[in-house]
């Protein structure tokens, strides 16, 4: 059933079927996960795979998540390792991205992974996209939805803002649950975090029961990797401490709840539901009409570091 935006669809078993043919037609269609919306195409076709690029004006350096329903989907592209099983065992379905190496004989197109050796592939917990990766025959090559270095979108209309209808087919899935793009760990050797996430490196430490190190390598291996990104269109400014006029002031607590041009994140201060609304936010204040975006300090603990970590790429604009 269609809504008011043409080429938004609710989620039932009519669309299910379309996008699905959409998909195996080698188009793009924009789907939910539980991180971000996503533009999801079929990763083993290049007609796909060259749609999504030309959608976002991505650099051809930068490669894509590949998307899979289980483990036994990835196992005819991806060599696994004893890092891997421990976290795939642990937090999977999820929002976490692993990057591995690629077998010699998978079909995945070189174009998607910048033609590198290794692939990042993803396993996602949405009801939505899992539903469709459960009836299909390849995997979906599938970025955020939106323009390359732009804001992730959280929910379908955020789709449509992005694209209008050079993307033919949204499905609707509700808001996307954790609001930000997954944890990137790359298992290629010693573990290192590309990305961080709501998955972090404490939790990733505990169930592999080895430390994790920093990441020094300046090859692109995964997403999220570029200094700028996540821009929401106005500057954004980190670590403030005394409002400017016309700003939009974000941050955590109750503190400034009566005050016009303040918007809290999380009133309890959980970095969790501050990390899920923090795109939501960046939307809302842009269509309002603030000149630009202040952040006091967020801790830099748990899913404060991906928070951190976002908004400082999008302060480099």
């Amino acid at each position: 059933m269609k809504n008011s935006y043409s080429n938004i669809y609710s989620f039932n078993k009519k669309t299910l079927r379309k996008t699905i043919n959409y998909l195996k037609n080698s188009d793009v269609v924009g789907l939910p996960t539980e991180t971000v919306y996503g533009l999801g195409g079929n990763a083993y076709s290049i007609s796909s795979i060259k749609k999504i690029f030309k959608l976002k004006g991505r650099p051809k350096s930068n490669p894509l998540i590949i998307h899979y329903f289980d483990l036994n989907d990835a196992m005819k592209d991806i060599i696994v390792n004893r890092y891997f099983i421990k976290l795939y065992e642990k937090l999977c379905p999820g929002p976490v991205t692993f990057v591995l190496r690629k077998k010699i004989s998978s079909k995945i197109h070189p174009l998607s992974l910048a033609k590198l050796k290794t692939v990042a592939v993803r396993f996602p917990k949405h009801k939505v996209v899992r539903s469709i990766l459960k009836e299909i025959s390849f995997p979906l090559a599938m970025p955020s939805a939106n323009t390359s270095s732009n804001l992730s979108p959280v929910n379908a209309k955020d789709v449509f803002d992005e694209f209008k209808h050079k993307v033919r087919f949204i499905l609707d899935g509700g808001k996307s649950r954790v609001g930000i793009e997954s944890t990137v760990i790359d298992l290629t050797g010693s573990p290192k975090i590309l990305r961080p996430g709501v998955i972090d490196k404490n939790m990733l430490e505990k169930i592999l029961r080895t430390s994790i190190e920093e990441n020094k390598s300046k090859t692109l291996k995964s997403p999220g990797m570029m200094r700028k990104h996540y821009y929401p269109g106005i500057p954004v400014l980190i670590d403030q401490k005394k409002y400017i006029k016309d700003s939009a002031y974000l941050y955590l607590g109750k503190k400034y709840k009566q005050r016009k041009n303040f918007f809290s994140l999380s009133e309890d201060s959980d970095l969790d539901e501050a990390a899920s609304k923090l795109y939501k936010t960046f939307r809302l204040v842009k269509k309002k009409g603030y000149k630009r975006i202040q952040i006091s300090e967020i801790p830099n603990k748990g899913s404060g570091i991906a928070i951190n970590d976002r908004i400082k790429r999008a302060s480099r604009f």
